[in-house]
């Protein structure tokens, strides 16, 4: 989720048509403590906020994929949920700078200037693509954090109930299309992101190298989803994980607890 901002040192005008020579002000660097909160935010969304949609996209979520999806699911979040001090390192490596790069790419699209109107040319729309689905992948990350962390079955203390817990989710048409939106506009907002950090940072100068890896990040584009598509299919097709101590947590909850008698429930 690397930022969008401006085109910085390293990024060649001929570029036109992604880089806008005219439609969008470009964002300033900025001097002094704005300088450094700028680069912050665009390192942050390579590092480690795209390590970690690469991670949950393409190690996590692939393990799904499968007759034996379930289990290597389950082992998967086994493996994570035991890390060493895993409560700090999703704090540090992971909550605080999503919180940061999401809260503060926020402000820098407030302070932007957008001009799609006035100057619809490719750089200037792919700018204001790259503000918004950097918006809908931060509530989509928000919605999945919230609904498999903190409701329902704690998948650290039972990862066996996690494959259930997604596919009870996903089932419903409406968190299904949710799902789909939010993986593609992550994954876009991830791939672009990464040009853009090359072209910032000055990794790649040139035209014709930009323009080489604009490919390659368009290919990892599809990668992504292709991983993360192929997934959700996975949740959808895969038998309803019937004994799963979510289903019964779900089940206690929509009946009032009626459920608390029948004997092993959610923990």
């Amino acid at each position: 989720m690397a930022s969008a901002s401006s085109s910085a040192p390293g990024v060649s005008s001929n570029v036109s048509k992604f880089v806008p020579q005219g439609g969008v002000a470009p964002l300033r660097a900025g001097q002094g403590m704005s300088f450094v909160l700028r680069r912050l935010h665009s390192l942050t969304g390579i590092i480690p906020v795209g390590a970690f949609l690469f991670e949950h996209i393409l190690v996590s979520n692939s393990t799904a994929i499968g007759q034996n999806g379930a289990a290597a699911y389950a082992r998967q979040v086994s493996f994570l949920a035991n890390l060493p001090l895993v409560f700090l390192l999703e704090l540090f490596g992971i909550w605080i700078p999503i919180a940061y790069h999401a809260l503060y790419g926020f402000y820098i699209w407030y302070r932007g200037d957008s001009n799609t109107a006035s100057y619809p040319w490719s750089g200037n729309r792919m700018y204001t693509l790259q503000r918004y689905t950097g918006g809908i992948a931060f509530i989509y990350i928000v919605w999945h954090v919230y609904t498999m962390r903190f409701t329902g079955v704690d998948l650290h203390a039972d990862p066996s109930a996690s494959f259930g817990k997604v596919q009870n989710e996903v089932m419903h048409s409406g968190l299904f299309l949710f799902y789909v939106i939010g993986l593609v506009a992550a994954s876009w907002h991830f791939a672009y992101g990464i040009w853009l950090f090359c072209a910032k940072w000055g990794v790649v100068v040139g035209e014709k190298a930009q323009q080489r890896l604009l490919r390659v990040c368009a290919l990892f584009f599809f990668v992504l989803c292709g991983a993360g598509l192929a997934s959700l299919y996975s949740f959808r097709s895969h038998p309803m994980e019937t004994d799963s101590p979510n289903i019964t947590q779900l089940s206690r909850d929509h009946s009032g607890g009626a459920a608390a008698h029948d004997g092993k429930g959610a923990r």
